[in-house]
């Protein structure tokens, strides 16, 4: 695997910048059945027990629970498809960020934009 330059990296992150504010689409949807394993599907069930139906959060230990049981707040994890695909031009590559959804779209706060 090859890494981007610093130039290439900078060229993209203006692309990143231009991430939708006012709506946006999934464009990945990634589900993790096993330690290190993952799956890019063409759509997913999300419910309250697993996030992604098949995915392997209920089963991970979390250090942000005082008794290491999975953390409730993070079934799913979402990262800006713009930067997943700056991490990697691969898709098989994007999945293995762990992030479960990758969304075109980001948050406008005050005069800067948040992904």
């Amino acid at each position: 695997m090859t890494h981007a330059t610093e130039e290439q990296l900078t060229i993209r992150t203006d692309e990143v910048r231009k991430s939708p504010t006012d709506s946006g689409s999934v464009v990945m949807i990634v589900r993790r059945p096993t330690v290190d394993q993952r799956e890019v599907l063409g759509s997913a069930e999300l419910n309250v027990a697993e996030g992604i139906a098949g995915d392997n959060w209920s089963q991970r230990s979390s250090k942000r629970t005082d008794d290491g049981s999975p953390h409730p707040d993070m079934q799913l994890n979402l990262i800006n498809s713009r930067v997943s695909a700056i991490l990697a031009d691969d898709p098989d590559q994007r999945a293995l960020a762990g992030d479960q959804l990758h969304v075109d779209s980001a948050t406008k706060h005050d005069n800067s934009i948040m992904i």
